[in-house]
């Protein structure tokens, strides 16, 4: 009989881990996140540490072109889970101003 009592702790934690309807919704992700996200992606794109690059800088002063910044975008869907415009990186020219707009999105 207790087993039976204990087993309801089962549904909240299938709503947790979004089984049916959750698989549809992406995570909600902050600029924070996605900052630090993008920080890191430029680090090991560039071969140095986090630490090193400056959110607030252009993104040609990382020398970032349009083929990288569709590649770019293109892993940070994946990551978010959804579309972002690789456009946006030409009306949001840093990482910090970047960040904010795509968390916007969410």
């Amino acid at each position: 009989m207790s087993g039976e009592i204990e087993s309801q702790p089962s549904e909240p934690e299938g709503q947790a881990k979004g089984s049916a309807s959750g698989q549809d919704a992406a995570p909600q992700r902050s600029a924070v996140e996605i900052q630090e996200w993008l920080v890191n992606h430029m680090a090991d794109a560039l071969s140095v540490s986090p630490d090193s690059i400056d959110v607030t800088a252009l993104w040609d002063d990382f020398g970032l072109d349009s083929p990288t910044a569709i590649g770019m975008t293109g892993e940070l869907e994946d990551w978010l889970g959804r579309r972002v415009d690789p456009t946006l990186i030409f009306d949001y020219p840093t990482i910090e101003q970047f960040s904010q707009r795509v968390a916007e999105d969410n």
